[in-house]
């Protein structure tokens, strides 16, 4: 017997990042880590920055997007998230966030300002974040689970 599926969708004001079949989804909700599966009640949440993590356990994968802010919805075994920016690994430089993040460590360390101390941090996490999804290996799958590989 197949197992009951999850339809998560990733939007973002440029466009759909994700759009396919999950068993269970793990978002950073402002309030905490929350895991969603099949038969999960209705339910909404305020997203925070960090790593969306999608599972299929009858492929055997987890695939991870980084998602900066945004709300969440769930109903009815579809969870939509519109985000204010979501990046998959192939779109993230690394390079480039290992960069930025070196410069805002140095930064915060010659920060005295309150104000520009908080906009670091955020910025730190952000790019922390990004290096995270930008490094974790999509396992046991050959093509990018929702992603149309024909749209960049």
């Amino acid at each position: 017997m197949a197992r009951k599926k999850l339809h998560l969708r990733v939007i973002t004001p440029e466009r759909i990042k994700f759009d396919d079949k999950a068993d269970m989804v793990i978002m950073r909700c402002t309030t905490g880590d929350m895991g969603i599966m099949p038969g999960h009640e209705a339910y909404s949440a305020a997203l925070d920055t960090g790593a969306l993590r999608i599972l299929d356990l009858d492929e055997g994968y987890e695939y991870r997007i980084a998602v900066f802010g945004g709300l969440a919805e769930v109903k009815d075994d579809v969870v939509t998230i519109v985000a204010n920016a979501a990046e998959r690994p192939e779109d993230i430089d690394r390079k480039r966030a290992e960069r930025e993040r070196d410069r805002v460590q140095r930064r915060l360390q010659e920060s005295v300002d309150d104000l520009d101390i908080q906009k670091d941090q955020a910025r730190l996490r952000r790019m922390l974040v990004r290096l995270e999804v930008s490094s974790y290996p999509l396992i046991n799958k050959p093509d990018k689970p929702g992603t149309d590989n024909t749209n960049p």
